[in-house]
């Protein structure tokens, strides 16, 4: 369990009980792709496959829906992690998980430009408005929030949703305020928020830390 982010089990108990919890989550550990960007089909390694079970073995309240990028490693990581819950569920995939869909709304313009520049260089400058062919970082946080809360169940239950991490990094730190990210701050493999929604406000628990947003400040 060394590969958890650490803070991820402590923040198990910092979850409210009295309303459905979403966790959306990076993928589990990958093989390395021989250049530095991982394409579609670069799967879970078995170290990867055994960590989303314990995760899913950890995990203080039930799982009932599971949500995913249609890519392969996403899938896998959702489908282990229901069976280290003890649970079989059928695994939705949607596009606000993956790329184009999420943020990315023009592959031929932005493409290029997050091949040139790399994961983190492009999502600081995605922070920033200042990447095109993008929707803006407040319009993909919001769609993915719109996606998030349609999925919620019952009080004291877990939605779990499995992204990418330039997905999660712009979608929680644009929630957190923060553009000046560097390695420091970059999702871990099988690293997740946990967010819920309660009396107009969203809220979410990042790396043990807690924050909130009214969501009438998302209209633009």
């Amino acid at each position: 369990m060394m590969q958890l982010h650490p803070a991820l089990i402590p923040s198990l108990e910092q979850l409210p009980s009295h309303v459905p919890v979403a966790l959306v989550t990076r993928h589990s550990i990958r093989e390395q792709p021989a250049n530095r960007f991982a394409g579609y089909d670069v799967p879970l390694t078995p170290e990867g496959i055994e960590l989303a079970r314990e995760w899913g073995r950890c995990l203080n309240r039930p799982i009932v829906a599971l949500h995913s990028s249609p890519v392969g490693r996403c899938v896998k990581t959702a489908e282990a992690m229901a069976e280290g819950a003890g649970i079989e569920l059928p695994v939705a995939t949607h596009p606000a998980l993956v790329e184009p869909g999420s943020y990315v709304v023009d592959l031929p313009v932005a493409g290029p430009y997050f091949v040139k520049l790399g994961p983190l260089a492009f999502a600081r400058k995605h922070l920033k408005n200042e990447v095109r062919g993008v929707l803006s970082p407040q319009q993909g946080a919001k769609q993915l929030l719109q996606h998030i809360e349609t999925s919620l169940r019952q009080p004291g239950t877990f939605t779990v949703h499995v992204t990418h991490d330039t997905i999660l990094a712009s979608f929680i730190y644009f929630l957190r305020r923060e553009s000046d990210i560097d390695e420091a701050h970059w999702p871990w493999m099988l690293e997740g928020a946990f967010l819920w929604f309660d009396e107009g406000q969203v809220h979410w628990l990042w790396r043990g830390e807690a924050g909130s947003l009214h969501l009438d400040q998302m209209v633009e």
